[in-house]
């Protein structure tokens, strides 16, 4: 599993999640069997290549229509700010699904 998080900076740990029209860097991160394989960050969406299964953005409100008509699922973090607590959240289904 593939998830996309924008972020305001490249450094594992102290990165945040930010809104997409303020995002610095896309952290990609590799999930499999409930832990973080890895964490690549990105300058821009572009350079990813593959599929990415889910991106995490903080609200509904943001513009998220481009990855839904890529199929990429959307989730929001609406208190989850770093990387580790967003995974967190993630594994625990704590992260609240768009509703379209």
């Amino acid at each position: 599993m593939l998830l996309l998080i924008p972020v305001d900076q490249k450094d594992v740990d102290e990165a945040q999640l930010s809104k997409l029209e303020d995002v610095k860097a896309w952290a990609l991160l590799e999930m499999h069997e409930g832990r973080m394989q890895y964490c690549k960050f990105y300058d821009t969406r572009e350079e990813i290549e593959g599929w990415i299964d889910c991106v995490i953005v903080q609200s509904e409100k943001e513009y998220i229509w481009p990855f839904m008509e890529e199929n990429i699922a959307v989730l929001i973090a609406p208190m989850q700010r770093y990387i580790e607590d967003i995974v967190e959240a993630y594994l625990f289904k704590e992260l609240h699904d768009i509703s379209v």
